[in-house]
């Protein structure tokens, strides 16, 4: 019986502390596009646990590639789940290396990149080395 109650004490507290952290997320403003800056701490409590939090603006960068199809087809499907920065730092693979990375991306992480649009990241994946030197040079 007392295992019980500390199971049912812990998925309170669980759900009071992801309650908080969601209110947090749903109440925070959009982050800024300046240098960074830290805000003041702000302090939330529920259910016995109280969180503190720093809200943080990141400076503004390049989100998105560009350069039509291709650039289309990272931005709609890999930047979901991957940053730019991310994808420029792969290394140099070939077209196969790459076509068995995209479908493990599909079929074990099951992420949803739509099929017409592999083609299109593996050319943009195969020519990294050239996409690298486009985005240093902005």
């Amino acid at each position: 019986m007392a295992l019980a109650l500390s199971a049912h004490a812990i998925s309170g507290r669980v759900a009071a502390v992801v309650g908080a952290i969601l209110l947090a997320i749903g109440t925070a403003g959009p982050v800024a596009h300046s240098a960074l800056a830290a805000q003041p701490p702000s302090t939330i409590s529920g259910g016995g646990v109280t969180l503190h939090s720093v809200n943080t603006g990141l400076p503004f960068g390049d989100r998105t590639f560009s350069g039509g199809a291709r650039a289309d087809a990272i931005n709609n499907n890999c930047l979901a789940c991957h940053s730019a920065g991310m994808v420029l730092t792969q290394p140099s693979l070939s077209r196969d290396d790459w076509q068995d990375e995209v479908n493990k991306m599909r079929n074990s992480y099951k992420a949803p990149i739509a099929q017409e649009d592999v083609p299109a990241i593996v050319e943009y994946l195969v020519n990294l080395s050239a996409e690298r030197a486009r985005a240093s040079h902005r």
